[in-house]
């Protein structure tokens, strides 16, 4: 199966962090703002989930949002996952079906938590799920400026840059 037939069959669109997605669940119930962190401006969604698919040569920039977000394994080539902590401590973890080779079938990042992605390796393109509690909201979504970040966390200019459009 090719990017082409995957972006056509699950109908994707063009994701503002880099590859493609489709949403393909939102929780009717919500969470009331009483019930969130000071954080959240707003009721959200118990829960959204999205597939999203990344070719080699793309990226998923550095971002935050304010939950925590899990990775799940769908098909293709294994996918980095590349956080940044607040102490800036660089974490990579792969998503994949080769467990063997030290990839996990899901992951999850914890909320406001800098990351991104990309295709590992030499391979050609990852498909993965992201579900997100509570709810995904733009509202609740910040991408990395590149400048900003490399100030922030000196010790990873390469890597920052890498993964940043900004």
């Amino acid at each position: 199966m090719t990017v082409e037939i995957l972006v056509k069959e699950l109908d994707l669109l063009p994701h503002p962090e880099g590859g493609y997605y489709k949403e393909t669940y939102r929780s009717e119930g919500k969470i009331s703002t009483s019930c969130l962190s000071s954080d959240f401006k707003g009721d959200r969604n118990m829960a959204t989930a999205i597939y999203f698919l990344i070719e080699k040569g793309n990226f998923s920039a550095l971002h935050k949002i304010k939950s925590d977000e899990t990775w799940h394994f769908y098909y293709g080539d294994a996918l980095e996952v590349i956080e940044i902590n607040d102490q800036g401590e660089l974490t990579i973890t792969k998503i994949g079906a080769h467990l063997q080779k030290g990839e996990t079938f899901q992951y999850t990042v914890k909320a406001n938590t800098w990351f991104g992605s990309r295709v590992s390796g030499n391979g050609n393109f990852s498909l993965v799920g992201c579900t997100v509690y509570p709810g995904f909201d733009f509202n609740d979504f910040e991408l990395a400026n590149r400048q900003e970040l490399i100030k922030q966390f000196p010790q990873h200019p390469q890597l920052i840059s890498e993964l940043t459009r900004l």
